[in-house]
């Protein structure tokens, strides 16, 4: 059985209090995550200790970074390696996200030593992959998430793919005026699981969980979760409202 996530990506928002009363307000709510229910928080950089302590003790309760580089060590200033994360609490590391490939230039094939890095120190990777406007205006959005998924994952082991979760981001429905329909979230991660499971066969293929990382609330969360091959959220801005986002992981499937 596939895991159901919510993944709450805060990225650089909030300053150390207004994190840590943030934070609070969630894991005091009666989540009752059930077995095979995970809530991720990627958290900055500095506040990774804070949630790594408050979430002791939570079960089903895992605290990500929302990048590493692809460097294991050595003269890159203000780069984080793998090892360090994990050693103050990191269990989860998003990779590819849209924003670090628009802004920061990040590569399919850089993502692809980031994940090795991952693995070397028994971090899961949360790999998101998605296409532009230009691209899903062209029809050939299909293409562009293959390859992603194939120049970045599929020179992984099947017992390593199976630590993998993805996360789909239609970018094109992200701050553009259009809207990605739950018909089209599904299309596309039936088409992820397909090409997951040419590689690495149907059971492979069936244990990998896909979140939908395409503007998530609470409205409409349990309609997407509700889609077979949608196994949750990937949430951004409604993740940093206490009651967003708890009726979000109340809305797992």
């Amino acid at each position: 059985m596939r895991k159901q996530i919510a993944a709450a990506n805060w990225k650089m928002n909030l300053n150390l209090e207004e994190a840590t009363g943030l934070l609070k307000n969630i894991l005091q709510a009666p989540l009752q995550l059930l077995p095979g229910r995970e809530v991720i928080f990627a958290v900055p950089f500095p506040f990774i200790p804070m949630a790594a302590e408050k979430s002791v003790g939570k079960n089903n309760i895992f605290i990500a970074a929302q990048n590493c580089s692809n460097k294991k060590s050595g003269a890159y200033t203000g780069e984080t390696a793998a090892f360090m994360l994990q050693s103050v609490g990191v269990q989860y590391i998003i990779i590819g996200h849209s924003e670090r490939r628009e802004y920061f230039h990040e590569t399919n094939a850089m993502l692809a030593e980031i994940i090795d890095q991952c693995f070397l120190h028994q971090l899961q990777p949360l790999f998101c992959c998605g296409e532009p406007l230009s691209v899903r205006e062209e029809g050939k959005e299909m293409d562009y998430v293959a390859r992603q998924l194939a120049e970045s994952l599929f020179h992984l082991t099947p017992e390593q793919m199976q630590q993998v979760v993805i996360a789909y981001e239609p970018i094109w429905a992200i701050g553009t005026g259009k809207t990605a329909t739950t018909a089209q979230a599904q299309e596309m991660h039936a088409f992820i699981r397909q090409q997951l499971e040419k590689k690495y066969g149907h059971h492979i293929a069936q244990s990998v969980s896909i979140l939908y990382g395409g503007s998530v609330k609470a409205a409409n969360a349990k309609e997407l979760f509700s889609q077979p091959d949608v196994d949750g959220g990937l949430v951004g801005g409604a993740s940093l409202q206490a009651a967003e986002f708890i009726t979000i992981i109340q809305s797992l499937d």
